[in-house]
C-alpha cells in the first residue's frame, strides 16, 4: 500500500526545503507530518506515541537551525521518526525497523543528519557537549549544538553528569527538555515532581510570561536590559517556586516552560536562543501521543502498539484456536508475585521498564515491595545491593543491553561483597526490530567472568520458574538468569516450583557420534533439528546445559568421553560466551574432540525479526542441521 504524504510534506526532501516555507505554513507541515507518522506506523508498526509528541518540536528545530551543519542529537531515539521523514527518508520510512530497512533510531551511517547514534538514553547532553567543545576548538563559532532529551531520559545519571560539566564548559549548547512526564511508563522520582512544580505554578507562569515578553523586546532597551531582566526573572523563580532553579544552579540559562505544540512560538523562541551564547535549556511541555486521542489517553499502551486500524484504534492481534505460550517476561512477572507471596524477603526492582519486563504485575499487587527507579541502571544495581545487605532478596530486572550500563556496580557492589541479588536479564540474545543498540549479545561473556556470579538460562517457562525459585533461596549469592524477548514453548506453564541443583544440566536425549550442547531457549531449535534428523537415522545427543557458570563438569566428562564431535549453540556472542566456556573445559581436561561453536559472531548485526537474525548469524535450525551433517560426513539436503 502506497501512503501519500500531504502537499507540503511531499515537497520536503531535506530541511533546506522546509526552510523555504513561510512561518505560517509550519502548522500545516506539522499536521501533515503527524498524519504521515500515523498512517505509516498503523500499517507497518514501530514506536508511536513518542514521535507524535515532538512533531511541532521537530518541525521548529529543522526550520530554525541549519541542520546538518548545526548538530541535532535526539535522546531517546524513538522520538526521531519525524526527524527521519524531514531529512530525506520519507519515501523509505515504511521500511523502518524491518530487515534491510532503515533503523528505528538515529544512526550515523544512515544519514548525515543523524549526528549521534542513540538507542539507550541519557547520552545526548554529553554527546552534544563534546560536539560543541570540538566546534569551539576548531573556531566554528557560528555552529549550534542541540540536545533534545525526553521520554524520561533526564532521570539518567549520565544526563546530570553532562549538565554539571556543560555549566562550566562555556560551550554553545542548547538542551531542549521534552517534558511529557513519560518514558515508556510514567516518569518517577523527585525530578519529575520538581518539573511538575515548575509547570503547575500558575503565579509563576503568569509572571514568567510577562518577563518573557520583555525579553523578546530586549534589544530596544540597551545592553544592560538583558542582565537586569535575567536578574528579575531569577528572583521571581526563586520566590514563587520557593526554591532556586535546578538548571540555573548548574549555570544554565533556563527558558520556559513553553507549549511544545505551538510550532510558531517554538520557532520564534529558538530563533532568539540562537543568539544567546553558552549553555541554555529550553523546557517544552508536550503530550506523548499528541494528535491521536487513544495514544494521548493510554500513553504506555501506545508507546509501540504494533499494527492497528487508525480509524477505530483497534490494535490487531493474532487469534489462535489453541492456547499459546506466554511471553517470558510475563512468566517472570507472575512468578515473582507467586514467590513473593511465599517469601516476604523478595523485592522487585527495575529501571523504568515495569511494563516492558512485567514487574508492573508485582507493582500493582505489592506496591511496597516493587520499585521503578527511573532510567538509572547503575542505581538500580546498587540499590538492590543495599536491599540485599539487610537480608532481603531483590530481583533486579534489567534488559540485557541495559545491564551493560550497570556493569561496574555488578562487579564492585554485588559480586565482590557476594550479595544475594538476582539479575533477570530480559531481551537476552537478538532483540529483533530494535536493532544493535538493543541486542542482548554480551551478557553471557561479561557475567561469567566475574567471581561469585552464577549464570543460568532457561530452555522453557518451567525452567525459568525453577531458576527464579532456586535463586531466591537464602545465601545463594549473585545470580543471573537470562531469557529472550518473546514467547516460550509451554501453553501450560504454571508448573509446580522445584529447586534446581545449581550448575546441573540435563540430558534431552543420548545419541551417537555427535553431541549438541545448548544454553537457554535456543535449545528448542536443537529439539526440532534432532526430531527432523531422526527420520534419516541420525541421532545426535542433545544436552541442555542450563548453567554456563558453574558448568556441569560431571555431564561434560560424560559428553567428551562419549562423543568426538560436539556442537555448542547459544544466542549470545561467541567470544567469551557459552561455547568458549565449553572449550575451556575441554582444554583444561585434556580432551581433543572436534568442537564447532554456533552463536553471534564478532560483528554488528542490524535489525530484523529474531529468526532472520539467527539465520544471518548462522545458528537458525537449518544451520544447526547443516553443521551436524557436515561434521558427521552426511550429505546436506538441498
Amino acid at each position: 500500500m502506497i501512503i501519500k504524504p500531504g502537499e507540503l510534506l511531499a515537497s520536503i526532501n531535506t530541511p533546506a526545503d522546509l526552510r523555504k516555507l513561510k512561518p505560517e505554513q509550519l502548522v500545516q507541515v506539522s499536521q501533515e507530518l503527524r498524519q504521515y507518522i500515523i498512517d505509516v506506523v498503523s500499517i507497518h508498526g514501530g514506536h508511536f506515541g513518542a514521535s507524535l509528541g515532538v512533531v511541532e518540536l521537530t518541525t521548529a528545530l529543522h526550520y530554525v537551525f541549519n541542520t546538518p551543519y548545526d548538530q541535532l542529537v535526539w535522546d531517546v531515539g524513538h522520538q526521531a521518526y519525524g526527524h527521519k521523514i524531514l531529512t530525506g527518508r520519507r519515501d523509505i520510512f515504511h521500511t523502518n525497523r524491518k530487515y534491510g530497512g532503515i533503523s528505528g533510531f538515529p544512526k550515523r551511517k544512515e544519514s548525515e543528519y543523524d549526528t549521534f547514534g542513540v538507542g539507550h538514553s541519557s547520552t545526548s547532553i554529553s554527546a552534544a557537549l563534546g560536539m560543541a567543545v570540538a566546534s569551539k576548538y576548531k573556531g566554528e563559532e557560528d555552529r549550534q549544538h542541540i540536545a533534545v532529551i525526553g521520554d524520561g531520559a533526564m532521570t539518567g545519571g549520565m544526563a546530570f553528569e553532562a549538565l554539571n560539566h556543560a555549566g562550566v564548559a562555556n560551550a554553545n549548547l542548547l538542551v531542549v527538555l521534552n517534558d511529557n512526564c513519560m518514558s515508556i511508563d510514567p516518569n518517577v522520582g523527585a525530578l519529575k515532581e520538581y518539573l511538575t512544580d515548575i509547570t503547575t505554578s500558575r503565579t509563576y507562569n503568569k509572571v514568567r510570561d510577562e518577563i518573557w515578553n520583555v525579553l523578546g523586546k530586549i534589544s530596544k532597551f540597551g545592553p544592560n536590559a538583558q542582565h537586569i531582566a535575567s536578574k528579575v526573572e531569577s528572583g521571581i523563580k526563586a520566590t514563587l517556586l520557593k526554591q532556586s532553579n535546578l538548571f540555573e544552579g548548574l549555570k544554565f540559562r533556563y527558558f520556559g516552560p513553553i507549549d511544545g505544540h505551538d510550532v510558531n512560538h517554538l520557532a520564534s523562541v529558538m530563533e532568539d536562543l540562537k543568539h544567546i551564547p553558552g549553555p541554555k535549556i529550553l523546557h517544552c511541555l508536550t503530550t506523548k501521543g499528541k494528535g491521536y486521542a487513544l495514544a494521548e489517553k493510554d500513553q504506555t499502551k501506545w508507546h509501540a502498539p504494533g499494527l492497528f486500524d487508525k480509524i477505530t484504534g483497534e490494535i490487531y492481534k493474532t487469534h489462535h484456536e489453541k492456547p499459546q505460550p506466554p511471553k517470558y517476561q510475563d512468566v517472570f512477572g507472575h512468578t515473582i508475585v507467586e514467590l513473593a507471596e511465599q517469601n516476604p524477603k523478595i523485592m522487585g526492582v527495575t529501571p523504568a521498564m515495569p511494563s516492558g519486563c512485567s514487574l508492573n504485575i508485582m507493582m500493582k499487587a505489592m506496591p511496597d515491595r516493587a520499585f521503578d527507579v527511573g532510567i538509572a541502571e547503575q542505581h538500580a544495581v546498587t540499590f538492590s545491593a543495599g536491599l540485599a545487605t539487610q537480608g532481603l532478596v531483590p530481583f533486579c530486572n534489567i534488559y540485557s543491553t541495559f545491564m551493560q550500563r550497570g556493569y561496574d556496580q555488578v562487579l564492585h557492589d554485588v559480586c565482590l561483597q557476594n550479595l544475594n541479588v538476582v539479575f533477570c536479564l530480559d531481551r537476552a540474545g537478538f532483540a529483533g526490530a530494535d536493532g544493535p543498540t538493543h541486542h542482548g549479545a554480551y551478557d553471557i561473556a561479561y557475567m561469567r567472568c566475574i567471581p561469585n556470579m552464577v549464570v543460568a538460562a532457561p530452555m522453557n517457562e518451567q525452567e525459568l520458574r525453577n531458576m527464579m525459585f532456586t535463586a531466591s533461596q537464602e545465601d545463594m549469592g549473585p545470580f543471573t538468569i537470562r531469557y529472550p524477548r518473546g514467547e516460550g514453548v509451554m501453553p501450560n506453564w504454571r508448573t509446580p516450583l522445584e529447586l534446581q541443583q545449581v550448575g546441573k544440566g540435563r540430558t534431552i536425549q543420548e545419541g551417537e557420534e555427535i553431541a549438541i550442547l545448548t544454553f537457554g531457549h535456543i535449545g528448542n531449535y536443537a529439539v526440532d533439528v534432532c526430531n527432523k534428523l531422526a527420520y534419516d537415522g541420525i541421532t545426535p545427543g542433545h544436552y541442555d546445559m542450563r548453567y554456563t557458570k558453574p558448568l556441569d563438569e560431571e555431564l561434560l566428562h560424560h559428553i567428551f568421553t562419549r562423543y568426538d564431535k560436539v556442537i555448542t549453540v547459544e544466542d549470545g556472542c561467541l567470544q567469551g560466551g557459552f561455547g568458549s566456556a565449553i572449550l575451556e573445559f575441554m582444554v583444561d581436561n585434556g580432551y581433543t574432540s572436534q568442537v564447532k561453536r554456533l552463536g553471534i559472531p564478532d560483528k554488528i548485526f542490524e535489525h530484523g525479526s529474531q529468526l532472520e537474525l539467527h539465520r544471518e548469524a548462522g545458528f537458525a535450525p537449518e544451520d544447526i542441521e547443516r553443521t551436524v551433517r557436515e561434521m558427521i560426513g552426511v550429505p546436506v539436503k538441498v
